[in-house]
């Protein structure tokens, strides 16, 4: 075994293993000299109304200017008034079927009046737009070609790793055909670009107009749609991320065979498990969704799952993280029959669930949230002042709250609504644990350790029994006037 020496030391050390790394691929030219001709060029054109409303400036006639003016603030044969404007815009795509489908981004298309596909042949189609899918900024179009199209096969992006090779082809600012080579350098990152991020991260060169674009494995198959760059120049500094197939896939199949999408719904609010939460529910590690709500009229709003349910499992994939059942429960078929793994106090648990249709659901919850308030924030009405019109007489205090027993005076009051029921909270103390939770007078608290309360006197007989099994906080479910519906933990000084 050689050694080294560590630089101002005197101890021995095995040297690193020797590690020769692996060649990058040698050439990918045949690779993709058989894609190019399936990754098209997309130009789109929108007419929109000129807005400018602002004088134009008056030059003396015959002055060596006037024909700057005029051409700067009329247009050529324009008279200064308001004419719509031709905005042009660049993007990429691919074929992923020889009668004329064509995949490419959502806002690469999205407000178009005519879109333009330009092949690498030359020629040019006209394309319709069969459908769009706004979460996962993805689009399908349809050309009709004389002859079939040369299409591009769909890979598994998750059999991708970190360090594979991969190569990109797109239309970086209006340069057609433009072949790029890098690898993936992670996966599963959220940019916080829609419900369901879950990007390829590559540094393969990514550019404006490389958008809507296919990323290759070594193989010649997509296995991710590029979207997003990280950018302060606007050029590419090898932070790039692509929509990964296996989300992508079966969106384009659901806008090809329906002109849009059918997601799976649950009917549950969620908020992620912090450690605090963990800690308050018995849970070992912080992990999963904590179901602070149900929607009415929802798959399970029929008991099967429970607010304060923990999901663990869905349907035989784990859900580590919050954002993880979103993504999971879209992906999978309407009216699926599916078994939820959860945490019921403290007690794991599966139970059957048939899934609605999120598209329908959304309409549902919408109309359920017309009027609620951003958690954490204090609704319109309410008062964040110490004070208000509540009898101070009949006022507890507890974890620096004041708390009351909801009457009809305190509900007009802070207009807190029919369907809410609990302890409002009338008063909170700056610089207390509740109020960095972002607890406000109007909240009312629903429930604490998982059991509802109703008055203030259960409030404080169990915030007094947590104390005296040491606990070091308080969980909550608190509501805001409007009844949504949030779980909190609230430190035990």
């Amino acid at each position: 075994m050689s050694f080294s020496l560590v630089a101002g030391g005197p101890f021995a050390v095995p040297a690193a293993a020797e590690v020769k790394p692996a060649a990058g691929p040698e050439s990918v030219a045949d690779l993709a000299e058989g894609l190019l001709d399936a990754v098209v060029n997309i130009s789109t054109s929108q007419n929109v109304k000129s807005e400018d409303t602002a004088p134009v400036p008056q030059v003396p006639e015959g002055s060596p200017f006037q024909d700057f003016f005029d051409e700067f603030f009329k247009g050529e044969g324009g008279d200064g008034s308001n004419q719509p404007q031709t905005v042009n815009s660049l993007g990429s795509g691919f074929v992923i079927d020889p009668s004329g489908f064509i995949a490419t981004n959502n806002h690469v298309i999205d407000g178009a009046d005519d879109i333009e596909v330009n092949f690498a042949n030359g020629s040019k189609l006209k394309a319709k737009l069969v459908g769009t899918d706004p979460k996962t900024d993805l689009a399908l179009l349809k050309v009709e070609p004389k002859s079939p199209l040369k299409a591009v096969p769909f890979g598994d992006s998750r059999t991708m790793r970190i360090g594979d090779w991969v190569m990109a082809i797109g239309n970086p600012f209006g340069l057609g055909g433009s072949v790029t080579v890098g690898i993936i350098s992670a996966r599963g990152r959220n940019i916080n670009a829609g419900p369901y991020d879950n990007f390829i991260q590559t540094d393969a060169a990514i550019n404006r107009g490389n958008s809507g674009g296919p990323l290759f494995n070594m193989n010649g198959e997509v296995i991710g749609i590029n979207t997003a760059i990280i950018s302060p120049s606007g050029g590419s500094i090898g932070i790039g991320f692509s929509v990964p197939t296996e989300l992508a896939q079966n969106i384009f199949t659901q806008l090809r065979d329906f002109g849009e999408t059918r997601r799976g719904w649950l009917g549950v609010r969620i908020q992620p498990v912090s450690d605090d939460i963990a800690e308050s529910l018995g849970m070992s590690e912080a992990k999963g969704a904590l179901v602070a709500g149900i929607i009415k009229g929802g798959p399970v709003d029929n008991g099967s799952i429970e607010t304060g349910d923990v999901i663990t499992r869905f349907d035989g994939k784990d859900v580590d993280e919050m954002r993880d059942l979103p993504r999971v429960v879209a992906e999978s078929p309407v009216g699926k029959a599916v078994d939820v793994v959860l945490l019921r106090n403290g007690k794991e648990m599966t139970v059957k669930v048939t899934l609605g249709r999120l598209e329908d659901g959304e309409k549902e919850a919408d109309a359920e949230d017309e009027v609620t308030q951003e958690e954490g924030t204090a609704g319109e009405g309410t008062t964040p002042e110490t004070g208000g019109a509540t009898d101070p007489t009949k006022v507890d205090r507890v974890l620096g709250m004041g708390i009351s027993d909801l009457d009809e005076e305190a509900r007009k009051t802070f207009e807190i609504v029919e369907s809410v029921k609990g302890v409002v909270i009338t008063e909170v103390a700056p610089g207390t644990a509740a109020a960095e939770r972002g607890i406000v007078p109007g909240d009312v608290i629903v429930e604490i350790g998982q059991e509802a309360v109703t008055t203030a006197d259960e409030v404080k007989s169990r915030v007094a029994k947590l104390k005296s099994e040491d606990r070091r906080n308080a969980l909550m479910m608190i509501a805001n006037r409007t009844g949504a519906l949030r779980y909190i933990t609230v430190r035990i000084d």
